[in-house]
C-alpha cells in the first residue's frame, strides 16, 4: 500500500492536494481516494473499486479511445478560458456556484465564466456546468436560464436532493445530470424512479467498481457520462474502463482531470489527445511513487474502516 499527496494546480473542491493510496495486486494497481468527508460506508464503495483493479481486473474494452472534456475549475474568465483553449477538447465542464462565496457574487463569476469559456471553445464546441447540489431550486431555475444563452449541453447536479432535481428538470428546457445523487446514494437507482434526471453521471470508485458501474448504467436506464473522482492515473484508467465497456457512450467523459495535478505517478499519464484519452492502463513508476509519498496521515485506518464494511450488503446494495 503506498500513501500518495499531490499538489493541486487550482483549488478544486475546497481541496489544494489530491491524496490517496495505491493498492497492488496481481491484476494490477489500484487506487482508493475517498475524499477527507467521507465515512468508512461510503469508503467501503471506494475500496471495491481499488480492489476489483488490483485483483480481478476489467470487462474487455468495446471501444479504443474515449471522448472527454475539459474541467475548467472557479477560475477567473481570463483563465477559464486559458484552460479551454489549453485543453484540445471540443467539450468544457465548467465548475459554477464556488463554495464560501456570497450568492450574487458567484452567480456574476460563474455567468462571466461561462461566457469565456464559450467565447474560447467557439459556436460548435459543447459546454455543460457543474453545480455539486450548490442550488436551491429557484435559483437554479433562474441561473440555468441565465446560463443557457451560453447553449448548456447539460447541468449537471444543479440541486442536493432528488425532489429538487426533479422540480428542476420539469421547469427548464436544459437536460439534467446527477452525479452526487447517484454516487452518494444509498441506493443509486432511486433517480430513475424519481425521473430526477436525463443523464446519469457515473463514477467507478464511488459505485464499488467498474462491473458494479455498468450494473447501474443498465439498470438506470439512462444516457451515461463516465466521470473522474480527480485520481491519478491508475485511477483513472478504471474510468477509462467503465467508458470503454459501456453499450454506448453519446457524450464526452469527465476523465481529462489530470490536468488540475501538479503531477502524477506514471511516467506515462492518461491525457487526452485531440480531444480523446485512449484506452489503455500505465503502470505506476517507483520513482513517481516515491517522490509524491507521504506518512501514514490516517489512511491505514480509512482502508481498514472501509474493509470491514466492504462487504455488507447494506453499504454496497443493488449494485453490488
Amino acid at each position: 500500500m503506498r500513501v500518495y499527496s499531490i499538489p493541486m494546480r487550482t483549488r478544486f473542491r475546497g481541496i489544494t492536494r489530491r491524496e490517496g493510496v495505491l493498492i497492488h495486486g496481481p491484476a494490477g494497481w489500484g487506487e482508493f481516494s475517498p475524499f477527507a468527508e467521507y465515512g468508512p460506508r461510503e469508503c467501503a464503495r471506494w475500496l471495491a473499486a481499488a480492489r476489483e483493479a488490483a485483483f480481478d481486473g476489467w470487462p474487455e474494452p468495446l471501444r479504443d479511445a474515449i471522448p472527454v472534456n475539459a474541467t475548467i475549475p472557479a477560475v477567473d474568465p481570463e483563465r477559464a478560458a486559458e484552460m479551454t483553449r489549453a485543453s484540445g477538447c471540443r467539450t468544457a465542464k465548467v465548475k459554477v456556484a464556488e463554495r464560501g462565496i456570497e450568492p450574487d457574487r458567484s452567480d456574476t463569476e460563474d455567468v462571466a465564466r461561462v461566457e469565456a469559456v464559450r467565447e474560447a471553445i467557439g459556436p460548435d464546441g459543447r459546454v455543460r456546468v457543474d453545480v455539486n447540489g450548490a442550488w436551491d431550486v429557484d435559483r437554479a431555475v433562474r441561473m440555468i436560464k441565465r446560463l443557457d444563452r451560453y447553449d448548456l449541453e447539460y447541468v449537471e447536479q444543479p440541486c442536493a436532493t432528488l425532489e429538487e432535481l426533479a422540480q428542476v428538470r420539469r421547469r427548464v428546457d436544459v437536460p439534467v445530470a446527477a452525479d452526487e445523487s447517484i454516487r452518494r446514494a444509498e441506493d443509486p437507482l432511486k433517480v430513475r424512479a424519481a425521473e430526477a434526471a436525463d443523464i446519469a453521471v457515473l463514477k467507478v470508485q464511488p459505485l464499488g467498481g467498474v462491473r458494479a458501474a455498468l450494473r447501474v448504467a443498465e439498470q438506470a436506464g439512462l444516457p451515461v457520462v463516465v466521470s473522474s473522482a480527480v485520481e491519478t492515473s491508475v485511477g483513472l484508467a478504471a474510468g477509462l474502463a467503465l467508458a470503454a465497456a459501456l453499450p454506448e457512450l453519446p457524450y464526452a467523459c469527465g476523465l481529462a482531470t489530470l490536468a488540475l495535478l501538479e503531477g502524477d505517478v506514471t511516467a506515462d499519464p492518461l491525457v487526452p489527445i485531440d480531444g480523446a484519452i485512449p484506452v489503455r492502463r500505465p503502470e505506476p513508476d517507483p520513482g513517481l511513487m516515491a517522490a509524491y509519498a507521504v506518512d501514514d496521515r490516517g489512511w491505514r485506518r480509512r482502508v481498514a474502516d472501509a474493509r470491514a464494511l466492504m462487504d455488507a450488503p447494506q453499504v454496497i446494495g443493488d449494485v453490488r
